[in-house]
């Protein structure tokens, strides 16, 4: 399906699905009528590319089965209504003009709204207000975009109801940018892989422009997902912006030591791309340039010739007071990490008989390098990952931001089974939390659809 297309259309046997039948009755009770649409967008795993996006690298997603799904009514009163079917979730109302998102409490409500303003600016303003249900089956702060999800599905609502009209690559480009509303300063992956997605394949998402190209996974292996169940809730922390300053800060230093313009806004990748070289040569001018000692803010302002306040400008608001930068290993991951993308398309298109290995290869690469140069890891996926290797997985690493959520492995097919059970025993079964939620902590996934809308017949 052409990525300039909109979200599709479809029409729905409401009363012969389960799920939808549930979230219907749930609307009426709630609000006294039927939806008049449902909106669904997906959860994300991303299979290598961890943390690469925002640097204006390619990353290698696919969508979950696992979703957000909302049934909706358009209203005339300028009000937008929410209620969740989890009651963990508090219903919620606001007016369309009086929308206040607050960083410092990332509740639920505040991932919709960014997605209902990201499109309400857009268009400048849209009018209508609506009534709205959520039904989510994406376990949140586990790494596999929930939030982003939630956004996605918001922004996708909002322009059903308004009546417009907007590409999934505009909706993508939007919901990337609207979600930093609530702080977030994220490179486009989720947004993009949940409007692009296309049921079967995962899919290389390249930016500026953004695309995306279908990437089929070698026969014979299957993806897990692995709760942690340590949750991180990136919006709610200082990890993740630290880690996006320290890449733009990386660059600037990298740019000036090369006698590149460095005061306008630069990525990693913006770098790479003015030096006209390869990833390989990328590698070695860090090793050249940065020291793996941390910096010092007075060592960057030294670096930079800049003041004190000029680095305060550079820094996101919940960066501020940040002491020390690790430029060396941030910036060595994205590059290491960038290229590891590469290889890995380069093997599910060729295809080479030792295929399942090369791909396992990488994906522990890639763990490793977010523990050790980006330190996004933690203890708890350290320990799942090790489980999963021991059980049979020829690939397992974090997946999404890290500090907590899932691990993702490639499991020989023929495999499967044991390795369910194996660490189903070792790392759940052993933990009384862990094991009560057994059943959405571990499953095997493939490849589902992206953004749609449904009507009932």
């Amino acid at each position: 399906m052409e990525d300039g297309a909109t979200p599709p259309q479809q029409l729905l046997q409401v009363s012969e699905n389960e799920r939808f039948r549930k979230l219907k009755d749930a609307f009426i009770s709630k609000y006294g009528m039927p939806p008049a649409f449902y909106a669904r967008a997906p959860g994300r795993v991303n299979l290598i590319g961890e943390h690469i996006d925002y640097s204006g690298y390619a990353v290698l997603p696919m969508a979950l089965e696992q979703d957000i799904l909302a049934a909706v009514t358009p209203t005339q009163t300028s009000i937008i209504q929410l209620a969740n079917t989890n009651p963990v979730y508090l219903d919620y109302s606001v007016q369309i003009n009086k929308i206040h998102i607050d960083t410092t409490k990332p509740l639920w409500q505040y991932y919709f709204l960014c997605g209902f303003k990201g499109i309400q600016e857009h268009f400048n303003p849209v009018s209508g207000g609506i009534n709205c249900m959520v039904d989510g089956t994406i376990p949140a702060s586990s790494g596999l975009s929930s939030s982003s999800a939630l956004v996605c599905c918001a922004g996708l609502i909002t322009v059903i109801a308004n009546g417009k009209v907007l590409s999934k690559i505009e909706l993508a480009e939007i919901c990337a940018r609207c979600e930093r509303y609530i702080g977030t300063e994220g490179g486009g992956m989720d947004q993009s892989i949940s409007f692009l997605a296309e049921k079967g394949m995962a899919k290389l998402i390249e930016f500026n422009p953004l695309r995306a190209t279908n990437v089929k996974v070698p026969k014979g292996a299957v993806f897990v997902i692995a709760n942690s169940c340590k949750e991180m809730n990136k919006a709610a922390t200082t990890h993740f912006n630290i880690r996006v300053v320290e890449c733009r800060i990386a660059a600037k230093v990298l740019a000036k030591a090369k006698g590149l313009e460095w005061q306008k806004p630069l990525r990693l990748g913006d770098l790479q791309q003015g030096l006209g070289v390869d990833l390989e040569m990328m590698l070695s001018t860090v090793e050249q340039v940065l020291h793996p000692e941390p910096y010092s803010r007075e060592e960057v302002c030294q670096s930079l010739g800049i003041s004190q306040k000029e680095l305060c400008n550079i820094l996101s608001q919940n960066t501020q007071d940040v002491p020390s930068f690790k430029l060396y290993q941030r910036a060595k991951h994205v590059y290491s990490e960038a290229q590891r993308v590469v290889e890995f398309k380069r093997v599910c298109d060729e295809t080479p008989a030792n295929a399942l290995q090369l791909l396992g290869d990488l994906m522990n690469q890639s763990h490793l390098s977010c523990r050790d140069m980006y330190e996004c890891s933690c203890p708890e996926l350290d320990q799942l990952v090790d489980v999963c290797l021991r059980s049979g997985a020829v690939g397992s690493r974090l997946t999404g931001a890290g500090w907590g959520g899932c691990t993702v492995s490639m499991v020989p097919t023929n495999k499967l089974d044991s390795f369910l059970a194996k660490v189903q025993e070792i790392y759940y079964k052993a933990d009384g939390q862990r094991a009560a939620k057994q059943t959405q902590n571990l499953f095997a996934t493939q490849p589902g659809g992206g953004a749609a809308v449904y009507r009932e017949v």
